[in-house]
């Protein structure tokens, strides 16, 4: 089980790591945005309320991909933009997650952030998973890096999200806090960027 002193460790490395990135990835984010709010007609920045670490919700930000309109779980890449779908393809539209993980909201690895009603919903053992904050990559991110494209074929994208999907990322993500160790972070982020 994860303790304090690895949580003491891992965000000491998150802030080391950011801080090292931004200033290469900052005028390429800023550039996305002015060319998601040209390409969506909106400013080029979703946000969003997630459930965190402790269960504590925190505001989620990446680059707009989606057209105006009602968006439904399994049809998203029908209402992206020729560019949206490329920056959620390459997981580009993510770059402004570097922030949350800047302020404390997210790590670079650890369970993807969800809406309400999932992560906050958890009882018993599968709460151990809120002892670590969200990650933008992760076990169960790198296994279901497709997982738009399998919703797209399911009858009901929502009913098999949360009976299925869900269900295994529980236990993937049960299984990361219990197994953590700094080297596995590290693995993880080694082959998030090899699976782009």
């Amino acid at each position: 089980m994860i303790t304090k002193r690895q949580l003491k460790i891992k965000r000491l490395f998150d802030v080391v790591l950011v801080l090292v990135l931004l200033p290469f990835l900052i005028i390429p984010i800023v550039i996305l945005i002015i060319c998601a709010t040209i390409d969506t007609k909106r400013y080029g920045v979703f946000s969003q309320l997630r459930v965190g670490q402790h269960g504590k919700l925190f505001k989620i930000y990446k680059i707009r991909t989606l057209r105006e309109g009602v968006h439904k779980l399994g049809h998203l890449e029908k209402s992206a933009t020729t560019l949206g779908k490329y920056l959620r393809k390459t997981k580009l539209d993510e770059l402004p997650q570097l922030f949350n993980v800047l302020i404390g909201d997210m790590s670079f690895v650890g369970p993807r952030p969800d809406v309400q009603g999932f992560a906050d919903e958890l009882e018993g053992e599968d709460r151990i998973i809120l002892l670590v904050k969200p990650g933008i990559t992760g076990e169960a991110t790198i296994k279901y890096k497709d997982e738009e494209r399998v919703l797209e074929r399911q009858k009901d994208p929502e009913h098999y999200n949360r009976t299925i999907i869900w269900v295994d990322k529980v236990k993937i993500n049960k299984n990361y806090v219990r197994n953590y160790s700094f080297y596995l972070d590290l693995r993880l982020i080694i082959k998030s960027t090899l699976n782009k």
